[in-house]
């Protein structure tokens, strides 16, 4: 179930002071890709969160909202769907509450570095991850076009170890995700000039950088079929997750939540 999160002291003409109960999706069945891939991979379409808001009085100052907070089929990823503000002016909202993640991650992301992509439609980046501890756990949002984004589960002994969960992040819904430490991390690009935003928890550590090709058969991630995929080299060279994990390169599950109950301590 998601976690339903009160947000108080807006004012209020940043929007209309009170709403109903309303239902959100990870991503609009448009750009679902559907299906399961063979090691469990989890898509969007018909993963809904629900949340109903505390409703204002005409003219009250204040005006009180809900943020939806939901954890993907990967453990340790969450989907955040801020209620927006619109007026003749254009749209306000908080794409980014620190307290508000804290409470469903367990712990508050400590911001380090702070990173921009702009991307050509077709573009896949990742699937990226770095070495437990510290790794770099992310928050990610899409400020112009839109991007289908991956959480993937690598964490060797996990037990939905192979499985992936994407999220719709666009200029509509707004949403963001939350990809702990551990985790892989991808998306695609929908559209030309795809610009994401991303919140790390550490600086970027070459020494303790990896990969894993995101056109992994045993993945079988479903990328959407009416765009072309572009990859960088290096994302290209890079192993399968059976390669990576002989190799040791891939975290290991059980030392991945020592670290988060070390964070969260």
């Amino acid at each position: 179930k998601p976690l339903l999160v009160e947000q108080a002291h807006h004012e209020a003409d940043r929007g209309q002071p009170g709403v109903g109960v309303g239902t959100r999706f990870h991503g609009r069945p448009g750009y679902a890709p559907g299906g399961r891939g063979p090691v469990g991979g989890a898509a969007v379409r018909g993963a809904a969160v629900r949340g109903a808001a505390v409703r204002t009085t005409p003219g009250h100052p204040l005006a009180w909202r809900v943020v939806e907070i939901r954890e993907l089929a990967v453990p340790g990823a969450w989907s955040v769907h801020p209620r927006q503000f619109p007026d003749d002016r254009g749209v306000f909202l908080e794409w980014y509450r620190r307290e508000r993640l804290a409470e469903a991650v367990g712990h508050p992301l400590r911001l380090a570095q702070a990173n921009c992509s702009v991307s050509r439609r077709g573009t896949v980046r990742g699937i990226h991850f770095a070495d437990v501890p510290p790794s770099q756990a992310k928050y990610v949002t899409c400020v112009n076009g839109a991007v289908l984004d991956i959480a993937v589960d690598i964490r060797v002994g996990s037990p939905t170890f192979g499985t992936w969960d994407t999220v719709l992040l666009d200029t509509q819904d707004r949403a963001g995700i939350y990809v702990s430490e551990g985790l892989g991390h991808a998306f695609v690009a929908l559209t030309d000039d795809a610009t994401v935003v991303y919140l790390c928890s550490e600086g970027y550590n070459p020494t303790g950088e990896h990969g894993i090709t995101p056109l992994d058969p045993q993945l079988a991630i479903a990328w959407p079929q009416d765009v072309q995929l572009l990859l960088s080299p290096k994302d290209t060279a890079a192993p399968t997750l059976e390669q990576a994990m002989a190799e040791g390169l891939l975290p290991d599950y059980e030392d991945c939540l020592a670290y988060y109950r070390k964070l969260n301590s």
